[in-house]
Formats: structure tokens, sequence, C-alpha cells
């Protein structure tokens, strides 16, 4: 890694690791190890982007407006609507805002920005998650957790629930039961969307941190041979995720209970992009092998028959003894919460990522914000 630094002089100021050189007429900011340079162009000064040191890569945080991003002003809805090429851009933001987490723990990017957290659902990690991304970045939150204390427990509609929200808020995270429901709010919306999970349609902000957990901690995804594990029918997480992979030349394998498959037409859609897909009932069958081990809980919640719960639930657990036959540099994820399909001794494992997996996730919803809101 790369590191330069710069003394500091009595014509000099630092915020947050800038440094201004008023005789030189020089902006140099060094954030983590990302450098930008600005210099003086009819009296104002005017960043210029530069690599990022430690990559070779192009640094995507700006002093100013970036209206011309791929996100910008966008509403969030589906992994549908990322392409390869936009989910590089968005790892490197994230990776941009893990660093600068790293060197200064919070910074103002998005001072004077306000983000409503709309859950109509239970969540601990989403929306903790937004509501940490949008403080570290300097802006300010309208936490609506428990919609029973809200005008929604009077009979307001969601339409109206969001066009008055958002007459307070730049942008919207919204979870809600009902599959579409994200995409309904963003008919009636003037500002962005981002879905946090509708029913058991998607979560396509869990998809990338999931995506963006893989490549941290294996250096790549192409190649990968990914399992999934547990619920398949109901995990809207692991329906993004598989399309999310479907832009990758990657395996993926399913394991899961008869009644808990992978849906049919998801199967179809990602045999129409020629993805290597693999049906077992036995995770011993497939393990050997994989790289990636994606486990999900059966959710009861998701059951209108308590009987068919009873009788799938702890259908696979995760065990030490299931990890020694695990290849050595496997990478064992969870969305969380668990209740009780991984051993609480794997913990203890330095393949177990579902604890780095939730610190993944608060970058990539740095990145998020910043994207849709213009300022990466």
């Amino acid at each position: 890694m790369n590191r330069e630094s710069t003394p500091i002089r009595s014509n000099e100021f630092i915020r947050f690791g800038i440094t201004c050189d008023f005789h030189s007429r020089r902006l140099v900011v060094t954030l983590g190890v990302t450098k930008i340079r600005g210099f003086q162009n009819g009296g104002k000064m005017t960043p210029t982007l530069l690599t990022n040191t430690r990559n070779g890569r192009a640094t995507h945080l700006p002093f100013g407006e970036k209206r011309d991003g791929p996100l910008f002003n966008q509403s969030i809805l589906s992994v549908k609507q990322f392409s390869h090429d936009d989910l590089e851009t968005i790892f490197q933001v994230a990776d941009e805002m893990r660093m600068m987490v790293e060197r200064v723990g919070s910074f103002d990017l998005l001072k004077g920005k306000v983000l409503a957290v709309l859950f109509y659902e239970p969540s601990t990690r989403t929306s903790s998650s937004f509501i940490a991304a949008i403080q570290r970045l300097g802006g300010s939150i309208i936490p609506i957790n428990e919609v029973k204390y809200s005008s929604v427990a009077k009979g307001e509609s969601l339409p109206d629930t969001i066009r008055t929200l958002e007459a307070y808020a730049d942008v919207i995270v919204l979870r809600h039961p009902e599959t579409g429901a994200a995409a309904l709010a963003a008919k009636y919306a003037r500002k962005p969307i981002i879905n946090a999970g509708d029913g058991v349609g998607e979560h396509p902000t869990q998809a990338l941190l999931d995506l963006f957990t893989i490549l941290e901690e294996r250096g790549s995804i192409d190649g990968a041979t990914v399992t999934m594990l547990g619920d398949l029918k109901y995990g809207r997480t692991v329906h993004s995720l598989a399309r999310l992979l479907s832009l990758y030349n990657v395996k993926l394998n399913y394991v899961a209970p008869e009644l808990l498959r992978m849906p049919a037409e998801l199967v179809a859609e990602l045999d129409g992009r020629d993805v290597k897909q693999y049906q077992a009932e036995s995770l011993d069958q497939v393990l050997g092998d994989t790289d990636v081990l994606y486990v999900t809980r059966v959710q009861k919640e998701r059951f209108a028959n308590l009987d068919e719960y009873e009788a799938v639930k702890g259908s696979y657990v995760i065990t030490p003894e299931t990890m020694s036959r695990a290849k050595p540099n496997m990478v064992l994820m969870h969305p969380l919460p668990r209740v009780g399909e991984i051993s609480d001794q794997v913990d203890r494992d330095p393949r177990a990522a579902y604890f780095r997996q939730v610190e993944y996730g608060m970058y990539v919803r740095m990145a998020l914000l910043a994207m849709v809101l213009g300022k990466a």
C-alpha cells in the first residue's frame, strides 16, 4: 500500500484529511489512501479526480454534485436494474467508503440530506445499517420502525404515506410485507425509493452487500461455486443474489427440502442466461466443491400452514464437523438472523464471514446513498 503525507504549515488547514495550501493554490485531499487534487481555475477551486493509490482505480467521491452517475436520483427497486458495470462502480465506491470510515470515522458528504426509514416489518440489521450509513455520511434520519405508531395504523395508504414523507426527506428506504410494494411506492414518489425488502420478492441492497462480501473475502467472484442452503422458496435474499450472480461466471448449487426449493421460474430465468445450476437434496453432495456456502433460515413468518414449517425447520444445521469437510478457504455466509441453522461454535472459524458481512453492508449502503443523492 502506498502512503504519502504532507507536513502541516501555518498557511494550511486540515479538515477530514483535506489540506489546502493557499500560496500554491492547490488542494490536496488524503482520505485513507485516496488522493484528490484540485487547482484554482478562475478564482475557484475545481477538484480533479486522480486514481486510488491502493488499487489504481478512479476515485468516485467528488467534492460537489455528481449528477451524471448511474444511480443519481434513481430508485433502487430490483437487482434486475443493475448491469455488471454498475456493480463494479458500486463496489468501488463501497471500498472507498470503507477506507474513509477506517481513517476518519464519519464525514459530511451528505450533510443536510435527510433519509426516511419506513419499515412495516421488524428489522435489526437493515434498518440499523441504513441509519448508520446516513449518519456516517453526515446526514440525518426520520425513523419509522413501528408503523403501528404512525398514521398507517389509522388506515393511511402506502402512496399517501410516501408522498407525505418525501416532503421531509431526500430519499426513502422502505420495507413492506407485500411483494411489489416498493415499485408501487416509486410510482407515486418524486424522491428516490430504496427497496429494503418486499415480502418474498426482492431485497436488492442485501444482495449487493452479499456480492460485495464474496468479492472482499475471495478477491474475485468469477469462477466461484456458490451453494445456497435452506429456505430458497421464500428467501428473498437468495432470489436477488442468484440474479446478481448470473452476471458473473459462477456455478450455483441449491440445497433445500422439496417444499422450499428455489422457484422454478427463477431457475428457468437463470437457465436462459446459461448459468450452471444444480439441485441437491443433501449438502454432502456439493460441500466439497463449494467456494461460498450461503445459509438461510426457514422463515416461520412466511408459512400459512405452521405444520409445514414444523416439518422443515432444522433441516440443515452447520456445525464444526460440517466445516471440517469443507474447503479450507470456503466462505460461510448468512443474511441473519439465524435461528439454529449455524451452530454458535462455528463463529470461531475464520471462514465464518456473516458478522463481517454485516459490516460490509454498511459500506455498500453508504455507497448507494451517496450515489443516489449525487455525491459519488
